[in-house]
């Protein structure tokens, strides 16, 4: 089995998995490659624009995390549009009276626009209410019939919930038949970056041999989430006692900039130092063991999908998506 030689090194480049297909973003592009239903490749790359170079405050050291974390909401739900086009329906359904009143009276791209937000609103909602509001409910719940428990033991409770909760999602998600090519692809993109920061020519048989656990990826980012989140309002609740469960949920929602922005400094910080650095080896394990739910092996078309996402997305200038 290859592993990743000596001079190996750290991207910027990242991706996404689809309907059959992969979101691969660089430095310079993103591109999103699909296989239709006749086995054909669809691409479209587009340039990346970045807001921080309208506004460079919002590339400072823990804002960037919350500014880069809604981007890649953004563009993740339009590539995952753009992919469900080519995704095979067993029947031909006839659009709802509402979708075609719809499709009468908004223009197609406010439309799209309109769908895009309400997504990440809901989907940025859902993550919110299940790792963060509903331990907070549950444990005021449980609690309520225990006045006298000591705060660090609600802190306690509360962390163990989140983390129940997070590993029930996962498994949920990747009992799901459909959920499970999504997941193979999740895999294609996983060992296709791997490759690419070995050194490697990137083939099939070279990319088919790599680990399919990325320390960068989105799942770790969660877990990391979770557990910055426990740390944080231990501390924050340790010195200001908070046992009303809506003050709590309102400060947990406070400190949310500040969870992601840190958790985001340390992927960053993880990318580039977890193969010689035995810290963030041992830091990075259970987001890596919690990939077992949502990747999977790929298949050989699934790893050309991925081969060529990110060959569309390598940067005209050598090096230049080095961290």
């Amino acid at each position: 089995m290859a592993e990743h030689n000596s001079c190996a090194f750290r991207t910027s480049i990242g991706g996404q998995a689809l309907i059959e297909g992969i979101l691969m973003r660089g430095p310079e592009k993103e591109a999103v490659v699909v296989r239709d239903q006749e086995g054909k490749l669809v691409e479209k790359v587009e340039p990346l624009r970045f807001i921080k170079d309208r506004y460079p405050i919002l590339g400072w050291p823990l804002v960037r995390g919350t500014v880069n974390f809604l981007d890649s909401m953004v563009h993740g739900v339009k590539a995952l549009m753009y992919s469900a086009d080519f995704y095979p329906d067993d029947e031909a359904a006839q659009p709802s009276r509402f979708e075609q009143w719809l499709e009468s009276h908004i223009p197609s791209k406010k439309l799209e626009s309109a769908v895009v937000a309400l997504a990440v609103v809901l989907g940025v909602g859902m993550s919110i209410f299940l790792f963060m509001v509903l331990p907070t409910l549950l444990t005021g719940a449980i609690l309520h019939f225990y006045p006298g428990f000591p705060m660090w033991g609600r802190n306690l409770v509360e962390g163990l919930l989140k983390i129940v909760i997070f590993l029930i999602y996962l498994i949920a998600c990747s009992r799901q038949k459909d959920i499970y090519r999504v997941f193979q692809y999740h895999g294609a993109e996983h060992k296709t970056i791997f490759c690419y920061e070995a050194g490697l020519p990137l083939t099939v048989e070279n990319v088919r041999v790599q680990p399919r656990h990325h320390p960068r990826c989105g799942t770790s980012f969660l877990f990391v989430v979770i557990f910055v989140s426990i740390l944080i309002s231990s501390v924050v609740f340790g010195i200001w006692p908070i046992t009303n469960v809506w003050l709590r949920t309102a400060a947990h929602l406070l400190l949310l900039p500040l969870v992601v922005g840190i958790t985001y400094e340390f992927n960053r910080w993880v990318g580039r130092h977890v193969q010689e650095n035995r810290l963030a080896q041992i830091l990075t394990a259970p987001g890596l063991w919690m990939q077992n739910f949502t990747t999977n092996e790929p298949d050989d078309a699934m790893i050309e999908v991925a081969i060529r996402s990110l060959e569309l997305v390598l940067p005209s200038e050598k090096g230049k998506d080095a961290w």
